[in-house]
């Protein structure tokens, strides 16, 4: 898995590339949170990932809620359909914010 990460005023964005699994989501977490305070907003771009793991789904939601505590909102950039549909029957797409 690939991270790329971008700061702009108050936005960060961090793009995700392969797989978000149990092996790999611990990188993303610590990602998330080593990010500075003065980010409010986070937009996590998934376009370029091909699944994601009850583990990776675990990351998106401590990101959602961390995202919160500061007051922020958090965004999901681009997911496939395939990672769109494990949002969707986990029922998470009702929780996070999704741009397609």
């Amino acid at each position: 898995m690939g991270l790329t990460l971008s700061h702009d005023g108050g936005t960060a964005t961090i793009r995700v590339e392969g797989n978000l699994t149990v092996q790999t989501s611990p990188e993303l977490e610590e990602a998330i949170r080593g990010l500075d305070e003065q980010v409010r907003d986070l937009d996590i771009d998934l376009s370029e990932v091909d699944f994601v793991s009850s583990a990776g789904l675990r990351v998106l939601v401590i990101a959602q809620k961390q995202t919160k505590l500061r007051g922020g909102r958090m965004r999901l950039l681009g997911p496939n359909d395939d990672v769109f549909s494990v949002l969707d029957m986990t029922g998470l797409s009702e929780v996070f914010v999704i741009e397609r």
